[in-house]
């Protein structure tokens, strides 16, 4: 009973699914590297990678929470914990409130301008969920949600937030549009169904030009990231391999079938990974 018990909050937390873990934890890595000249501090390393786990199973849980009324009639999310009653709402919340307490206990660690910042990121962590009930543009806050980590690696490492780190900010969020519209791609016919309302839903036909703009945005914004923070150009041949890799997921999505679009999603992975590899190999030189 217990071990099925922690396995449904395995599931409700998405630990099978590492993806968005790894999602999480890419602009913080970038940001980190960045602010310490590539070599980042161990502790504030560590605290920002078991962060990334923490906040992202918190988001995943309180989505579920959100969504607990609609997941049975999503063909992708009705065997969720939630949706199945495996796991009641209330269990729900106080898992949620369990990691956050967790990942705050993790911030503690670290400078008070870092604390400080961290009450927003549970404050973007908890809205997004609900955010697509009332707007097109969900995808906006979860960008802002799983990006809050730059200004906090910043924070941590120095202390400050420079203004060049919100350009990679607003870069970062660029990116999550793209992918997280891709993702919507797939449950856009049970989206329109229910009422839920996404970017993939407000674009339309226009999804996958769209998707470009925002994609082009994120080269282009990196680029003047790279610029801001003197990369150097092992930085921009990455950006380069990048560029290749928003090519192929265009192509992924080009007839916009379910599998497809979340393979595209998926493979964003890659994106953030070459980025990171980058910038590391770039400090290396």
């Amino acid at each position: 009973m217990i071990k099925q018990r922690i396995e449904a909050y395995g599931r409700l937390m998405r630990v099978h699914r590492p993806i968005g873990t790894y999602l999480v934890l890419w602009p913080s890595l970038w940001a980190l590297w960045i602010a310490g000249d590539g070599h980042p501090d161990g502790l504030i390393l560590l605290v920002f990678v078991l962060g990334a786990f923490l906040m992202r199973s918190a988001g995943c849980v309180i989505n579920d929470f959100a969504d607990r009324s609609v997941d049975p009639h999503v063909t992708r999310t009705k065997s969720r914990p939630l949706a199945t009653g495996e796991v009641s709402p209330k269990e729900a919340l106080i898992l949620f409130a369990l990691l956050c307490l967790t990942a705050f206990l993790l911030v503690l660690l670290m400078n008070q301008l870092t604390i400080i910042l961290s009450f927003v990121a549970v404050l973007l962590a908890t809205v997004y969920p609900f955010m697509k009930r009332y707007t097109h543009w969900p995808q906006v806050f979860l960008g802002a949600a799983f990006g809050w980590s730059i200004p906090m690696a910043f924070a941590a490492q120095t202390n400050a937030v420079p203004v060049e780190a919100w350009i990679l900010f607003v870069a970062n969020l660029c990116w999550v549009v793209a992918y997280d519209t891709m993702y919507a791609m797939a449950d856009r016919d049970d989206d329109l169904r229910i009422g839920i309302k996404s970017t993939a839903v407000l674009f339309g036909k226009y999804d996958r030009p769209i998707i470009g703009l925002f994609q082009t945005s994120f080269i282009a914004l990196m680029i003047f990231a790279g610029l801001s923070f003197d990369l150097g150009a092992v930085f921009y041949l990455g950006l380069i391999a990048v560029l290749g890799l928003m090519v192929y997921h265009q192509y992924l999505i080009r007839r916009r079938k379910h599998t497809e679009c979340i393979a595209a999603f998926l493979h964003n992975n890659f994106v953030g990974l070459v980025v990171f590899a980058a910038i590391v190999l770039d400090f290396s030189f």
